[in-house]
């Protein structure tokens, strides 16, 4: 059968034994593991130490799965061992194993509310105080809680490194009573009847939430790196005789540059405006034109590339698939190097102290994550809005023709941020009615962004 031996110094291990093993060989097997001599070991099971050495494991009632508690003792003289009177047993043998009992012991509830609140930058990731200029000097203080912060929070770590207090206030009272809201809704869970449809669904998302936990703190104990951050891939290079730091994107269709970059190289006067359009990707940036042909110096190589100019793009230079290709570029992560096969030039990959500020770990930016939360909130309120309308117009075709609606998706209803007159501005660029009012109401009566949108799936096809 197999047992567990813990010990009083953390150390625990498996045994596979026999049931009918008697106690002084099962102490035997203990001295092999933990290295604590047999006849200083002491073996307790149910609280109990066990002290005949003859005995078997069956005789003590071990079964299967059971765990035993080890603790190092030596043996005393007589006159060392303490007095019974204080509530110990002295067991036989000459070995002394007091026994006491904390069950009658009161702890002040100031002390055990103290206990229940956390410290540091746990407390502080917890949401526990109430004052939330405390929360926000102590996140202030910490780098490692405010870095932790981060990426673990960002809506409040934009809220904390905005500067306004109030702002910060504002969405820690938010996130508090979000954090109420799901502690109230699994009290209501474990009190609800158990066949209540609605219980049935509190009980299936808790499940959910506790497997989600339970798989990350696998994952935080077998594969810890999986939580870090990698830092991306750039290269030293020259354009044009300027120094460029270029991000190596095999995901990247063609190389671009930005706008501000291609000034500083002096290669703004080679845009050929005609190539001009949206990029699309994760988001959509305005193309201004396309520079056909520009040097790039890669160590002592001198290359040849087309860049596409972004009008708004944080980084400088991105190395797409087009140039990797052309030159047949090999991404070797081993070496942390990019070897370029056409001329066999290896450059080293830079560390994350070279990298340009918008790529470090340190110094990101939580604008974008924000402008991500804002448009799936975008998202969320047009779809609601397209549900209304739906409704809508199917509770007026059932009330017959006198309560006919006007077609929601041609004609502009009293909750749109937008006018007639811009309706037909967009027209005038040779979109049609539905189209415009669609775009119009996504992007809450933005004409720029609208007409953006319009030009972009205008592309597409």
């Amino acid at each position: 059968m197999n047992i567990t031996v813990a010990s009083l110094s953390d150390q625990v291990f498996p045994l596979n034994v026999s049931e009918d093993l008697e106690l002084e060989n099962l102490k035997a097997f203990c001295e092999v593991e933990s290295g604590v001599p047999a006849h200083e070991i002491q073996l307790s099971f149910n609280g109990m130490p066990l002290t005949d050495n003859k005995k078997t494991l069956k005789e003590y009632g071990i079964k299967e799965g059971d765990m035993l508690i080890l603790q190092q003792i030596s043996e005393r003289t007589p006159s060392q061992r303490p007095s019974t009177a204080s509530g110990g047993a002295a067991p036989a043998g000459g070995l002394s194993m007091p026994m006491f009992d904390f069950s009658n012991i009161q702890i002040p509830s100031n002390v055990a509310s103290t206990s229940r609140q956390p410290s540091g930058a746990a407390g502080q990731m917890g949401l526990s105080s109430d004052d939330p200029a405390v929360i926000r000097e102590m996140l202030l203080a910490d780098p490692s809680a405010l870095s932790m912060l981060k990426q673990n929070n960002p809506r409040l770590a934009d809220a904390l490194t905005s500067g306004s207090l109030e702002k910060f206030a504002q969405v820690l009272k938010e996130q508090q009573e979000a954090k109420a809201e799901r502690e109230r809704l699994r009290l209501r869970m474990l009190n609800a009847d158990p066949f209540d449809a609605e219980a049935q669904r509190l009980i299936a998302d808790e499940i959910r939430q506790k497997n989600i936990e339970a798989n990350m703190e696998a994952a935080m104990e077998y594969n810890p790196e999986t939580f870090g951050t990698v830092v991306m891939l750039y290269i030293n290079c020259f354009v044009n005789g300027h120094p460029v730091k270029a991000f190596i994107d095999s995901g990247a269709q063609t190389t671009i540059m930005s706008a501000e970059c291609a000034e500083r190289c002096n290669i703004m006067r080679l845009v050929d405006h005609r190539w001009a359009g949206y990029a699309k990707g994760v988001g959509i940036q305005r193309i201004i034109g396309r520079v056909h042909m520009v040097q790039i110096q890669i160590e002592k190589d001198f290359l040849t590339s087309s860049f596409s100019i972004l009008e708004q793009q944080k980084m400088d230079m991105l190395l797409g698939l087009d140039m990797l290709k052309r030159h047949q570029c090999t991404i070797d992560l081993k070496r942390n190097i990019l070897h370029i096969g056409t001329t066999g030039t290896e450059t080293p990959f830079l560390a994350e102290g070279d990298l340009p500020e918008c790529a470090r770990l340190s110094g990101s930016d939580t604008m974008d994550e924000q402008k991500v939360l804002e448009e799936s909130l975008r998202q969320a309120e047009h779809q609601q809005m397209a549900e209304a309308m739906e409704r809508s117009q199917q509770s007026s075709s059932a009330a017959g023709p006198s309560g006919r609606l006007s077609d929601p998706a041609t004609t502009i209803m009293p909750g749109d941020a937008f006018t007639e007159a811009t309706v037909k501005e967009i027209m005038a660029l040779g979109f049609n009615r539905e189209q415009v009012i669609s775009e119009l109401r996504r992007f809450k009566g933005d004409k720029t962004q609208a007409t953006a949108a319009l030009f972009a799936k205008s592309l597409k096809f």
